[in-house]
């Protein structure tokens, strides 16, 4: 059966910009412009690894549980299944070595959705794909009300990249957010996935959700070429 046809979206880009420092006269003006441009060069590079790659701090990590238990949310973090698995052959396909409900890594379909954020709901073995790739979801039941989705559209359109949106109605009331991690692009099977369910929108709690899991899939892209269309 052939790949469902994905559909073009519009693209955003990501520019990093860094400011370039006013440098000090003195007897030591050549050494502190060499220094200087030195740290420029540092600090831009680990910016820009930051922002392409998703990369969280530790304190990022720790504070997610937190936020997330006060926001009255669940977290449920299961070792990551095999990454790679191309084994489910239809888009609508489903696979009973998914260990997480709506699923979060494992065997998924070879054609990743399209990042956006949709009205219509989309196939879970696309969407793990999505996430191999370091992406998060945001999926909402059909009993989430339509203020919360609207707040759910507004935190979308702030983290467009790596980021996709859509409705599962058999959720109910609650909104769940996924993501796949590995401790290392290197180490593709020694990861965890995570599976937060809420029933109410939390900014504080949804922002560290994506901070600290985010961008860190086993075959992971840099977020900046995740963007919405693509």
């Amino acid at each position: 059966m052939p790949p469902t046809p994905r559909p073009a979206g519009p693209k955003k880009k990501a520019d990093v910009k860094v400011p370039s420092p006013s440098l000090g006269g003195g007897s030591n003006r050549s050494l502190l412009i060499a220094v200087g441009v030195a740290g420029i060069v540092v600090i831009a590079a680990a910016v820009i690894g930051y922002v392409a790659f998703g990369g969280s701090s530790s304190s990022a990590s720790a504070d997610a549980p937190k936020l997330l238990q006060a926001a009255g949310c669940s977290l449920q973090s299961v070792k990551s299944e095999k990454a790679g698995d191309h084994s489910v052959l239809v888009p609508t396909g489903i696979s009973s070595k998914w260990n997480t409900d709506p699923p979060t890594s494992g065997p998924h379909y070879q054609v990743a959705a399209v990042w956006g954020a949709y009205t219509a709901p989309l196939n879970p073995a696309q969407l793990v794909h999505n996430l191999e790739h370091g992406g998060v979801y945001i999926l909402y039941g059909k009993d989430v009300p339509t203020a919360t989705v609207d707040q759910l559209k507004g935190f979308y359109d702030k983290h467009t990249n790596a980021t996709i949106m859509a409705p599962l109605p058999s959720l109910g009331n609650k909104i769940a957010l996924g993501a796949w991690t590995t401790k290392s692009a290197s180490q593709p099977n020694n990861g965890t996935a995570y599976l937060a369910k809420c029933t109410t929108f939390d900014d504080a709690a949804f922002t560290a959700f994506l901070s600290a899991y985010q961008g860190k899939g086993p075959e992971r892209f840099p977020m900046v070429s995740l963007s919405p269309g693509s």
